[in-house]
């Protein structure tokens, strides 16, 4: 087991806001190399602008992606004792063995991608504590959480997803959206797994008796994530972190990922710079949560599966985009003429 790189939720904070931005040479040059692409100036659209992004965290004007990492994290909720879910809490411990197995529909993206792919399965036989009714984890079991996630991260990786399990979690990601910007539980809350219109309802009581016995969740961030997450939320929270330590680009999945996310952009400005996000799901909340940090996704499919699916299919796209940024000719070289 590495050393802990931090051990409470403030120096957590304070090596977020100590990590490096991007590297403003690499950008030049990659935006040097791309006015020289034989192309029609912006023809790629919005490939352009997100091979110059990569550019600039990997540090090289011509970078490729061979090493992507996927990470499911998985973790059971003890909200779900109030009946916010279609599925038994059981369902998280039968999935992270389909995972295991190779037979969910990450795998299978994954794989497609040239993704390696990790599972990490947090305390699943000890819930977390039911956020109506008080705080889900001490400061201890969510820094645990985060160094998971952190641990969890390969340093020789080029590209992250984070993805999640965990019956409940659309509940817990609701709870943290309505803490971090505002409004009511009934803003903030969607039909997750497929609940019906009582279950949306049930759901949305929850999400508001949750902000009224956590009022410290409206004012720090980390404390939204500790008193209304979960430790899969947490773990996803901790490997995007330690990503951008690593230099690491990262696609953000989901309405859950991306809740997870918002708590370290809203606890230090700028933490998600290196992250794009991979899509925007059917859970209705998910785009409100990307409008609230600034990303534009990359796909609208409708999907709603999480697990990391829709991040994992927007690799691909990553891979296109920086496959015609480095891979192409430039004008002298192909002996184009460029006026």
């Amino acid at each position: 087991m590495p050393d802990a790189a931090f051990r409470t939720l403030s120096q957590f904070r304070t090596l977020l806001g100590d990590m490096a931005g991007p590297d403003t040479a690499a950008a030049q040059g990659a935006q040097a190399r791309n006015a020289e692409l034989t192309k029609p100036p912006g023809a790629l659209g919005r490939l352009e602008d997100l091979a110059i992004w990569y550019a600039s965290w990997r540090g090289t004007d011509r970078p490729v992606i061979e090493s992507p990492q996927v990470i499911v994290f998985a973790g059971n909720h003890g909200v779900t004792a109030q009946g916010v879910s279609a599925f038994p809490a059981e369902v998280t411990e039968q999935m992270v063995l389909n995972f295991q197995h190779g037979g969910a529909a990450i795998n299978q993206l994954a794989k497609t991608f040239g993704a390696k792919m990790d599972v990490h399965a947090l305390s699943l036989d000890t819930p977390t504590d039911d956020f109506s009714k008080g705080p889900a984890m001490d400061e201890a079991q969510v820094v645990a959480a985060l160094l998971t996630g952190w641990n969890a991260v390969d340093p020789k990786a080029d590209l992250l997803v984070t993805g999640e399990m965990g019956i409940g979690n659309t509940t817990s990601a609701a709870a943290i959206a309505c803490a971090l910007f505002g409004g009511d539980g009934a803003d903030w809350t969607g039909r997750g797994t497929g609940v019906s219109d009582e279950g949306v309802a049930l759901k949305t009581r929850i999400v508001s008796q949750g902000l009224t016995a956590n009022p410290e969740a409206k004012e720090d961030p980390l404390q939204a994530l500790r008193c209304l997450g979960g430790r899969e939320l947490a773990a996803m929270a901790g490997a995007i972190a330690r990503a951008r330590s690593l230099r690491i680009p990262v696609i953000l999945d989901g309405f859950i990922c991306s809740a997870a996310a918002a708590t370290l952009e809203k606890s230090v400005p700028g933490a998600l710079d290196h992250t794009v996000s991979g899509h925007v799901s059917a859970e209705a909340a998910h785009a409100r949560v990307l409008k609230e940090i600034g990303k534009e996704p990359l796909l609208s499919l409708g999907m709603r599966l999480g697990e990391g699916s829709g991040a994992a299919l927007a690799i691909g796209v990553m891979k296109g985009a920086i496959a015609c940024h480095s891979g192409m000719a430039t004008f002298g070289e192909a002996g184009v003429s460029d006026s």
